[in-house]
């Protein structure tokens, strides 16, 4: 399978796109006055998008945002959702 310029653009500008919604997630999470369920469904939606972008890979997501979005929660609020206690 070839793969021309035109689709590795897409890919790269779908990545930069993912880059920038999990960054400024995590400010807003940091900044924001936001409640912790709020914080957890902004998680949840960059979820759904990052899914949305990249069909099937929900586990790179859980691998690689996951750990950096429980890091600022935890530090936000003092603890992390229990469904994942892994992550503790």
């Amino acid at each position: 399978m070839e793969i021309n310029d035109q689709e590795i653009r897409e890919e790269n500008r779908k990545l930069r796109y993912l880059r920038f919604l999990v960054d400024f997630s995590i400010l807003s999470i940091q900044q924001d006055d936001l409640s912790f369920e709020e914080a957890q469904e902004l998680v949840e939606n960059v979820k759904r998008a990052a899914c949305s972008l990249f069909p099937g890979k929900e586990e790179t997501f859980e691998l690689i945002y996951r750990p950096r979005f429980n890091r600022v929660i935890r530090e936000r609020f003092g603890f992390i959702p229990s469904e994942n206690p892994s992550s503790y």
